[in-house]
């Protein structure tokens, strides 16, 4: 690593200037959206849906001020990934306060939460989740394999997993999934391949993180709840034979838990 010198520190501070500059200004509108909010409003949920799409936007300026500080300084900007990790988990929160952050939930315990929302479109919440998806992706590579923050990306992914499962309303998603004249039918299917690619992800990296890790319980307790949410999914689908299959996964987790906390008591 070469060594960095005043001008390359000030050739940095200038081209992260305009970066700086907008984050400011949307963290400024995010300030003044919640002091004016009112959860009872007919448009606050759509609001919260808004300052979840600028915390995303935001947590890409800081992942490009990091790339800035490798192409300039040669060094990796782990403030600015902190950063944009803490927008990415706003982003989430603002989703999770308007459709929960149950993993395994049965769908009509949501049919108040996407009432609120009924407006949104399907492309559009397909969209918002590609978008929180893809930051996600960007920021774990920033971070790169050996990160410090390597498990703490299996939280960060689960709680993604978990609002995009419950974003899209699947009381009319099954209906769509179904037909393929209507209007939303291939992006009901894109957005449904893609929630069951996320569940099974994070029941894996679950099981992984309690494998190799931290060998905590709640840790395989979680894996085995977002088997039980694909499981969910499948009935949903009319898919039997995934269905079938989830569930036993699933069992042979729950036994493998209830055998290692055997296991461990009797040490």
């Amino acid at each position: 690593m070469a060594k960095v010198t005043d001008e390359n520190r000030q050739e940095f501070t200038e081209a992260v200037k305009p970066y700086q500059s907008k984050i400011t200004a949307v963290l400024s509108k995010e300030k003044n959206v919640l002091n004016t909010i009112n959860d009872g409003a007919p448009d606050s949920a759509y609001r919260k849906i808004m300052l979840s799409e600028d915390m995303i936007y935001v947590a890409s300026l800081y992942i490009a001020e990091n790339y800035l500080s490798l192409k300039i300084l040669d060094v990796k900007n782990n403030d600015a990934l902190n950063d944009a990790r803490k927008m990415l988990y706003k982003a989430i929160i603002y989703l999770e306060e308007l459709v929960t952050n149950y993993i395994d939930v049965p769908y009509a315990d949501l049919a108040e939460k996407h009432d609120a929302i009924k407006n949104a479109s399907v492309s559009d919440r397909f969209y918002l989740i590609r978008k929180l998806g893809l930051a996600i992706n960007l920021l774990e590579i920033a971070f790169g394999d050996n990160s410090k923050w390597k498990w703490s990306f299996v939280e960060l992914k689960g709680r993604y997993a978990t609002v995009a499962k419950n974003f899209i309303d699947m009381r009319n998603a099954a209906k769509s999934y179904f037909n393929p004249s209507g209007d939303d039918y291939e992006t009901t299917v894109l957005y449904i391949r893609l929630i069951s690619k996320l569940l099974d992800s994070s029941a894996s990296g679950y099981r992984d993180k309690y494998e190799l890790s931290t060998r905590r319980i709640d840790d395989m307790r979680n894996g085995i709840k977002f088997l039980l949410a694909r499981h969910k999914l499948c009935v949903a689908l009319r898919d039997k034979v995934n269905a079938e299959e989830v569930k036993k996964k699933a069992e042979v987790w729950n036994d493998k838990m209830h055998a290692d906390q055997k296991s461990g008591s009797s040490r």
